[in-house]
């Protein structure tokens, strides 16, 4: 396996940014010469990124066959669009290297958990803007590059209205929610609200949520993947009864304190998504 590190610097960045890849081993005895590859965004408010929604769910993925890989993505005091473009930067290296490592380039899919979920789906709806190609000094170059191929959100942060985790865009802004709305061209927080972004050029997602979250309400990925049926996007939506926030697999391998955050009915998401991704892009690849 390649297990490495990359530094993933860009304007703005902290100095710990990092992206770090676990790309299985080719072989001449397994008939598979390119697999997809799941990158991962850890939640944690835009304050800090979270242990129990990294590796945990890069090895989930890794035992599916795919590549993956996490993105220890810039937070508070770096703002928008920092780890935007760090997870920018990151496909564009996975795509890059896509020949050497055997990754298929068609089947790149960031997964977002929380905060991390606002920062995949960004990804997902900014990915052809020309402010996002700036950032990254790639101004002229197919915004392709870095255009993820779908998406996986869980209990993701989505609005910036009635229903918001406010701490995350007060983190995601910091004070500079003025240059930030000259940057996107509307005002920041309505601009930063992803399901006002939603466009025919997103790419699928698969989203889940619980209804009793209340530090993320389930309306934001309600309001989500109501905005992607209005484009004619693909998305597939799971909402389970029970279960607080930031549960990631949960089950006893990413358990918090005391045992917290293990919800046996919330455990089936991780086999669903795996259906998902067979039937969308390796069985018919799109």
């Amino acid at each position: 396996m390649k297990n490495e590190t990359y530094a993933m610097k860009q304007e703005g960045s902290l100095p710990y940014a990092k992206l770090v890849t676990y790309i299985q081993d080719d072989s001449v005895e397994i008939d598979l010469p390119e697999r997809p590859l799941v990158l991962v965004c850890p939640g944690g408010g835009y304050a800090f990124t979270s242990d129990r929604e990294a590796e945990a769910l890069a090895l989930q993925f890794l035992a599916m066959g795919y590549h993956a890989a996490v993105l220890r993505y810039s937070v508070a005091p770096a703002v928008f669009p920092a780890s935007l473009s760090e997870l920018a930067c990151s496909v564009r290296l996975i795509r890059e290297h896509a020949e050497e490592w055997h990754v298929n380039p068609d089947q790149i899919i960031v997964l977002g958990c929380s905060a991390g979920g606002h920062l995949a789906a960004s990804l997902g709806v900014f990915w052809n803007r020309d402010f996002l190609a700036k950032a990254l000094k790639a101004e002229g170059t197919d915004h392709k590059l870095w255009k993820p191929d779908g998406m996986i959100l869980c209990y993701p942060v989505i609005t910036s209205g009635e229903h918001a985790h406010r701490g995350s865009f007060d983190n995601l802004m910091g004070d500079r929610e003025k240059e930030i709305t000259g940057m996107l061209g509307a005002p920041a927080l309505e601009a930063l609200s992803l399901e006002n972004q939603v466009s025919g050029d997103t790419p699928p997602a698969f989203l889940w949520h619980t209804f009793t979250d209340d530090a993320v309400p389930v309306e934001n990925s309600l309001m989500f993947v109501n905005a992607m049926r209005r484009a004619g996007v693909g998305t597939e939506l799971h909402i389970y009864p029970e279960g607080g926030h930031g549960l990631s697999l949960a089950n006893r391998l990413t358990q918090g304190a005391g045992g917290s955050a293990v919800q046996k009915e919330c455990q089936s998401w991780i086999d669903l998504v795996h259906t998902w991704i067979e039937s969308r892009y390796v069985e018919k690849p799109v």
